[in-house]
């Protein structure tokens, strides 16, 4: 189900919310998209699933965006224009119908949906979930191992204490 009253062009950036990450095609006319799938898995899009983040290989497909989308919300999302220039929309499309039923690499961190249709439209696959996951863990990280370094310092200081107190 669409945001609104949202009607894509030819081109546009699809971005459909599947809870937990957002899944991406590129919108090419009369109602269709292209996207990609897992190779060994029937659905209709990459849903998150073991089979979905551990696959190496994807299929792309054209599809019905209403297929694709489900009961997911979607909207036009060509964020990417703010710093990159798009194709022109015939050549984002005859890159994009070259691409179908070719089976792709796929991994969630370096060759995902999103990847694959900024590749299409600009000409440089980009991910900004991906980089929000690499910067959440390193951030999470960082905090952890500040926690650890915190309780070892104060384990030494604890332990400097206790033998002061011995004398």
């Amino acid at each position: 189900m669409a945001d609104g009253s949202c009607q894509p062009q030819p081109g546009d950036l699809i971005e459909i919310d599947r809870r937990v990450y957002q899944h991406w095609a590129l919108y090419l006319g009369d109602g269709y998209v292209i996207n990609v799938t897992p190779v060994d898995e029937g659905s209709p899009s990459l849903s998150v699933s073991t089979t979905s983040i551990f696959t190496r290989k994807a299929k792309v497909k054209k599809q019905l965006l209403k297929e694709v989308v489900g009961n997911h919300k979607w909207h036009v999302n060509n964020k990417y224009d703010r710093s990159r220039t798009p194709r022109p929309v015939k050549e984002i499309i005859r890159r994009a119908e070259e691409w179908i039923d070719r089976e792709v690499p796929y991994d969630v961190l370096g060759s995902n949906c999103e990847h694959f249709v900024t590749e299409l439209r600009y000409g440089e696959g980009v991910s900004e979930q991906v980089t929000k996951v690499v910067i959440g863990t390193m951030a999470t990280v960082g905090v952890i191992l500040a926690g650890l370094a915190a309780a070892v310092v104060n384990s030494f200081s604890d332990k400097s204490s206790e033998e002061r107190n011995y004398y």
